[in-house]
């Protein structure tokens, strides 16, 4: 099965026009088709959260949804969140808080807690824990990232 469908993915409000096979993931296509390569792919299997990209606002492993699925929605990839120079909130949060070492999970974790937070500002910490457990880091221990995402939080409710 070979065929390719023409489709639009839209990243980062740029369309990109390109062509896929039906079994092409997100991931792939985002990257390779794309040039997005801020998107990482980890586990293949939507366990670890490396791929974790927002689609219309929501957070999805993008190696668990074709391309094709994607077709028309908007894309939001790590690549999307700063301005220009000026890095996101979150970016700055992870920084400023030690939330990264080798930095492989970050952009899963950075649009996995824009994501929530841009839906529930005031999620409480027992729900940004559970939801920050659903990826995974080698590197962390996972407190820096919490706080650097409640940091962020605090900001995001400031502006």
């Amino acid at each position: 099965m070979t065929d390719k469908s023409d489709i639009t993915l839209t990243i980062n409000g740029k369309a990109h026009a390109i062509r896929v096979e039906a079994r092409r993931t997100l991931a792939d296509a985002i990257r390779e088709e794309c040039g997005q390569t801020g998107t990482h792919i980890g586990c293949e299997h939507g366990v670890c959260g490396a791929c974790t990209v927002l689609v219309n606002g929501e957070p999805v492993r993008s190696c668990l949804m074709f391309a094709q699925q994607a077709d028309g929605k908007q894309i939001r990839t790590v690549e999307g969140l700063a301005r220009g120079d000026e890095m996101h909130v979150m970016q700055r949060a992870f920084m400023e808080n030690h939330g990264l070492q080798c930095g492989f999970c970050t952009p899963g974790f950075l649009m996995l807690a824009v994501g929530v937070l841009e839906r529930e500002l005031d999620i409480s910490d027992h729900d940004l824990v559970d939801v920050l457990s659903s990826n995974l880091c080698r590197c962390t221990g996972y407190q820096n990232i919490i706080k650097a995402v409640r940091a962020a939080a605090i900001e995001m409710r400031q502006s």
